[in-house]
């Protein structure tokens, strides 16, 4: 029979599979020598063997509990229910990953009406060891016998209102004793039974409680969120109590090893005197910060610091730590990898490089393309007049608008609907997970950095203010007061996670600027990834901003959202409306004048770098006025008969419109098809894209444009199309007297292309797969349609792992891809293929087009950063030797 019990002492801190998280933490600080309190895990395979046996504990396993409590017995020289020298005991959770506050802990354990006494004679405290009885009674009839938690908070509140308390620490002993008596009552009335006396009695049930709480709502919520397997389980640990509550010379902390917002490299956190853990993470109290330690006990201070710096060399990571003070003696109780927001991700990585502490290569690896997109985060506009209502602390960066929503259920269903809104709550717990994933932001009254509003936020990117005591929270009423001013729920409110300041109403925003560490980073990326990444850029402006952004060429350039500029319709209706050649060469002309500056302007930006533009794609009727909208103004024009002129006109324009008009415009008269019919669209654009190139070269620049000829099915399309627009090219050239690199191309959305790709390639030098179009192929989906009206259920029933559109489909879109690249390249070899759907910027199609073998990757301007570090993660996890060896520089 496989081990099902681990002391600290011999488990291995690496498998944090087999002990959890929490569990394999213990055992390394406990081999390392730092002061752990004594205890055992009870590994993530008794979880499974519990659900196995449908929600039981596994035979025997509590004979094995028994043996391990005696040992722990022996070695603090304590009795397990002895009410002389009692030992209490945590019994806590802990899964492979990190998932904090989600399953539930068990604080004070093996404390009953006599073991009371004795930690009361033992301490010389009753007030204490009261304290730890009605904590303990708390918990457990919440977590494991299954009491409304609300209903002991009632009792504990009314009894501090009657004797006039405003702290928990100003209830005396007989306060404490009256409010256990009362505890004891709810757990009668509630459960019908008397709250359990026998220590084993309550260890048994706990351990039970704890493997139960991987199953609870939020632990399931956040783990489907992250993407955490269900079947890995939670460890149950079992550890001595130390106690911070004792008096003013314990307390309770949570400290970073690096500031968790910034990266800063300094000992971050928050500490109360005369606590317990939970008190810190829960946000009941607002804590102290570190530095307060430091001033009282200097000696306890700087041990952490000597600690922190142990944890965080052999981790070679920043750590997130939990330690309780006792009576002056320091004891540490959990260390993990802290959650931290992406700009402490990136600085973090970036110094422990230049520290020696990890290579280059996993400082990439630590940062996630989530991280990158998370430092993209709107600020508020720093010139804006904003009106600041109160102020908080700073707990998760960034600045997010939303409507105020007061509990988690209404932000899930308002954020689902597709409102923006911001989490307002006094603290947030576990419970909230689900409404803090649906909101912009969140708010709370209460709490400091580290407790779970703040922890949670900062792990999923989102801007925090917590611990904002001004606002006065009306949950009930839905609504908060701040110095006079009533904010109800669905006002608006912008918070400023990065200043800590609560502003009224929508605050203008503004995009933030590359850190010097993100761009370290990216550079770090462009050293190992083999994958190029392009833009999609129709403007100037958009190149340049994509430039800036580290492209490397322009992988799409759609001339079709030039024409749709409002000085240029009138021309493209003029050029739309002429049935014949010569009607449309007055707009044509003057359209070539227009977009040959719009050319020579990109690839100026993108001097030296490719440019592929694609000729004009979507069917002519969708530059005219919708056929509806015609009509209604043709009837309205006829009914008033005083603008005959005008009526005439639109009814010219009506009845082209009308003949226009096709069934299915998607796979209508568009792409190639439009050029075969209408040649001097396409040869317009061409002699202007060759004109502002030849123009460029002369005056010294390097312009390389690709012509990419959209939606060919049929090589003959493309053999046709090309041959008529060399002679455009040639043309320009000999008359600039320019030679200029250029290639033609064609898009690869046609999943006829793909499957006669070696044809397609002799007259195509390049391919680009415009995977919106094929997926709408592939899939038979209007983009459109399926989105608005089945899409979301497919995903949700789990027909569809993800939505397509988003996530590249590897098995039928990407497959036809592949065999596009295999039958291209066996006809071409240096044939050039990118891919330039929005897929593009997805880290795990990118991680795909990596593994086809592209050239490039193409994506909106503002995702080239986060598509950078993707190509870099694809190269690095790819199995091909020259990768593997990449070293540190």
């Amino acid at each position: 029979m496989p081990k099902r019990l681990y002391f600290f002492d011999e488990g291995d801190g690496n498998n944090k599979r087999l002990l959890g998280g929490k569990g394999a933490g213990l055992c390394t600080m406990a081999q390392l020598g730092l002061p752990v309190p004594p205890g055992f895990v009870i590994t993530t395979e008794v979880c499974r063997e519990y659900y196995e046996a449908g929600g039981r504990l596994p035979n025997g396993l509590m004979e094995e509990v028994v043996q391990a409590m005696k040992k722990l017995e022996k070695i603090t020289g304590k009795g397990f229910g002895d009410p002389k020298n009692p030992l209490l005991v945590s019994v806590r959770s802990g899964s492979m990953y990190s998932m904090p506050g989600m399953m539930d802990t068990i604080l004070n354990l093996g404390l009953n009406d006599e073991t009371v006494e004795g930690l009361a004679r033992l301490t010389n405290n009753e007030r204490f060891a009261y304290d730890a009885y009605r904590r303990f009674i708390q918990m457990f009839g919440k977590i494991v016998l299954g009491v409304d938690g609300k209903k002991f908070e009632e009792i504990f509140e009314r009894q501090k209102e009657r004797v006039g308390a405003k702290f928990d620490t100003d209830l005396k002993a007989s306060d404490l004793k009256e409010i256990v008596s009362k505890f004891k009552e709810l757990v009668r009335k509630e459960t019908h039974r008397d709250f359990p006396v026998d220590p084993y009695t309550q260890l048994e049930l706990a351990i039970g409680a704890v493997f139960a709480s991987w199953q609870n709502k939020r632990a399931v919520e956040y783990r489907r969120f992250y993407k955490i397997p269900d079947y890995l389980g939670t460890a149950v640990n079992v550890v001595t109590m130390v106690f911070g509550n004792i008096g003013e010379d314990s307390g309770t902390g949570v400290a970073f090893t690096r500031d968790p917002s910034t990266g800063e490299h300094k000992l971050f956190g928050e500490f109360l005197f005369n606590a317990q853990g939970e008190d810190v993470v829960a946000g009941i109290r607002t804590p102290l910060k570190i530095e307060d330690l430091n001033r009282r006990y200097p000696w306890i201070y700087n041990r952490l610091v000597e600690i922190a710096e142990k944890l965080e060399r052999h981790y070679r990571d920043m750590q997130d730590i939990e330690f309780t003070v006792e009576r002056g003696k320091l004891y540490m109780l959990q260390t993990r990898a802290g959650k931290r927001t992406a700009q402490a991700a990136v600085k973090i990585a970036v110094d422990m490089v230049v520290e020696g502490l990890i290579r280059k290569e996993e400082a990439l690896l630590r940062i996630e393309p989530a991280h990158v997109e998370q430092l993209l985060h709107k600020q508020v506009d720093p010139k804006a007049k904003v009106t600041v209502i109160a102020k908080g602390l700073n707990a998760s960066p960034g600045a997010a608008v939303g409507k105020v929503v007061f509990d988690s259920e209404r932000a899930k269903e308002m954020g689902k609907a597709g409102e923006k809104v911001i989490l307002v709550r006094p603290e947030t717990s576990p419970d909230d997970v689900g409404g803090i994933i649906a909101s912009q932001g969140v708010l709370t009254s209460r709490g400091g950095v580290t407790s779970h509003a703040a922890v949670v936020t900062r792990g999923l990117g989102k801007p925090a203010v917590v611990g904002c005591e001004a606002i006065k929270i009306d949950a009930e009423a839905r609504r908060f007061e701040v110095d006079g001013i009533a904010v109800k729920e669905g006002d608006l409110i912008t918070i400023n996670g990065t200043t800590g300041e609560v502003i009224l109403g929508e605050a203008p925003l503004i995009e933030p600027r590359m850190s010097p560490e993100l761009l370290t980073i990216l550079s770090f990326a462009d050293e190992v990834k083999k994958l190029q990444n392009w833009a999609n850029a129709d403007y100037p402006r958009d190149a340049k901003k994509a430039r800036e952004l580290g492209a490397q060429g322009i992988g799409l350039c759609r001339t079709e959202h030039m024409f749709f500029e409002e000085d240029r319709l009138p021309l493209v209706h003029e050029m739309i409306l002429g049935k014949t050649v010569e009607e449309r060469k007055k707009p044509l002309e003057k359209l070539l004048q227009i977009q040959k500056n719009d050319f020579k302007e990109i690839l100026e930006v993108m001097d030296g770098l490719p440019v592929i533009i694609r000729l004009l794609d979507p069917p002519l009727h969708e530059f005219l006025p919708k056929y509806e909208k015609l009509l209604e103004e043709v009837i309205e024009l006829r009914l008033k008969g005083t603008d005959p002129d005008g009526l005439k006109k639109k009814e010219e324009m009506l009845k082209r419109v009308e003949n226009m008009r096709e069934a299915n415009p998607m796979m209508g008269l568009r792409g190639c098809r439009l050029g075969i019919t209408y040649p001097d669209i396409n040869e317009m654009q061409v002699r202007a894209i060759f004109e502002a190139a030849c123009e460029l070269k002369r005056e010294g620049k390097d312009p390389r444009p690709e012509i990419m000829i959209p939606l060919v099915g049929h090589v003959n399309e493309l053999k046709v199309v090309r041959e008529q627009l060399e002679k455009v090219a040639h043309e320009v050239m000999q008359k600039h007297g320019v030679d200029l690199k250029y290639k033609f191309g064609t898009m690869i959305e046609v999943p006829r292309a793909a499957l006669t790709a070696d044809e397609i390639a002799e007259y195509a030098e390049f391919f680009s797969f415009g995977t919106n179009d094929l997926t709408q192929m592939v899939f038979a989906y209007s983009r459109d349609d399926a989105e608005g009206r089945f899409l979301f259920q497919y995903i949700e029933r789990g027909i569809l792992e993800a939505d397509p559109f988003q996530k590249l489909d590897q098995k039928g879109v990407g497959k036809l891809m592949k065999i596009a690249v295999d039958l291209g390249r066996s006809k071409r070899p240096d044939l050039e293929i990118g891919i330039c759907g929005e897929h593009g910027g997805d880290p795990q199609s990118i991680e795909f087009c990596h593994e086809l073998g592209l050239n490039y990757v193409s994506c909106s301007p503002f995702r080239i950063p986060v598509a950078r570090l993707a190509a870099a993660h694809a190269a690095l996890k790819s199995k091909e030797p020259e990768k593997q060896a990449y070293s540190m520089a």
